[in-house]
């Protein structure tokens, strides 16, 4: 098994090093080599994807990332800016099907900003789809405008678009793990259901996505499949959010909802994220940022990052018992009362950066 570890910029870098920890105390048989993406990697080399981090990343099992980006490279030209790394790994990997679960633990129920009964027992999956839509559709540019409101002034286009084959291996990918995660639960919790997010009152690429889905959907009567538009969808998620179970949406629209679920389960700082290709190759990531403003002060939450590695043992490593193992080990350090200043409340315990990653170790004895 081997391992890319691409640590990036802020607190990449020290959250990154505590999940390390925790793989390399399993005592499982792994190469790990690290290298340089994102601002750091423009800094050393002019580019946030040199060709030998991406080649690494193409030969490995797995890679294990920190965050990209600080504000200090926001003048750079788009293609030079950290946050083309992860959009040039998910192409260049094939990354088109993003787990984000969102799992609201009972030590934490009160750090969310919803009321107790609302998050309680929280578990929802997101699955956006990684590699189409407006994020990588082409045409884009700017350009003269011919047309439109305003002839003649400058405008900026992007294009929405999907294919069939794009849209019906993402909606397999959500059934399946429908049907698995109602496995998971017993048959006296209920069948499996998928809800699917679009815009199709408005877009005909997600008029296309919504048909698409119903489709597929006839191919797994054991999971119940719903329609949601993605407005509803995020009034939704702060109303009534445990009537989620799976959720699968296009790339901008999940990108924005999974942020939205991040604080439903108390912080950012807990949300780990698998991003997986065809052949469960995957690239395992929190799914908060770089934080600049808090790098090197020994505060941030390594949490998510110590649950990717675990995610990444599961999906790219088969290693489902020491998957179990961190996940478990990471329950009962927040059992301890330890918190990071993201999760901190009254009464518990207040730790740094590296006192709880050496807790979940210590923990997984």
């Amino acid at each position: 098994m081997k391992i890319a570890i691409l640590p990036g910029d802020g607190i990449g870098t020290e959250i990154v090093a505590e999940a390390v920890k925790v793989l390399k105390v399993l005592d499982l048989k792994f190469e790990t080599e690290i290298a340089l993406v994102g601002g750091a990697a423009y800094e050393a080399f002019g580019h946030p994807l040199p060709d030998a981090t991406l080649k690494l990343a193409k030969e490995a099992d797995a890679v294990l990332f920190g965050a990209v980006g600080d504000w200090k490279y926001d003048t750079l030209d788009r293609p030079l800016r950290p946050e083309q790394a992860i959009l040039g790994l998910r192409k260049n990997l094939g990354l088109f099907a993003n787990f984000r679960p969102a799992i609201c633990y009972p030590q934490l129920v009160d750090a969310s900003s919803l009321k107790r009964e609302l998050v309680s027992g929280l578990d929802i999956l997101i699955i956006r789809e990684l590699t189409g839509d407006i994020y990588f559709g082409q045409p884009r540019g700017r350009r003269v405008a011919v047309d439109g409101h305003f002839p003649g002034s400058e405008e900026a286009f992007d294009t929405m678009r999907y294919s069939r084959p794009e849209i019906e291996r993402i909606a397999h990918v959500a059934f399946q793990a429908a049907r698995k995660r109602a496995t998971e639960r017993g048959p006296d919790q209920g069948p499996g259901r998928v809800t699917s997010v679009d815009k199709a009152n408005v877009l005909e690429t997600f008029q296309l996505w919504k048909d698409v889905v119903t489709e597929i959907g006839l191919q797994y009567p054991d999971v119940a499949l719903d329609h949601m538009y993605v407005d509803n969808a995020a009034m939704q998620l702060v109303k009534a959010p445990k009537k989620f179970d799976v959720v699968v949406t296009g790339n901008m629209f999940g990108d924005i909802l999974s942020d939205a679920a991040a604080m439903l389960t108390g912080s950012i700082g807990m949300l780990p994220s698998a991003s997986l290709n065809a052949k469960n190759q995957g690239l395992y990531e929190p799914s908060h940022g770089s934080a600049p403003d808090i790098a090197g002060k020994g505060v941030a939450n390594p949490l998510a990052t110590i649950l990717s590695a675990a995610m990444m043992l599961r999906f790219s490593l088969n290693q489902n018992e020491a998957a179990a193992r961190i996940e478990k080990a990471v329950d009962a350090v927040l059992s301890q009362g330890l918190r990071t200043p993201d999760i901190y409340s009254e009464g518990t315990t207040r730790v740094g950066t590296r006192e709880m990653g050496d807790a979940v170790v210590k923990a997984l004895g």
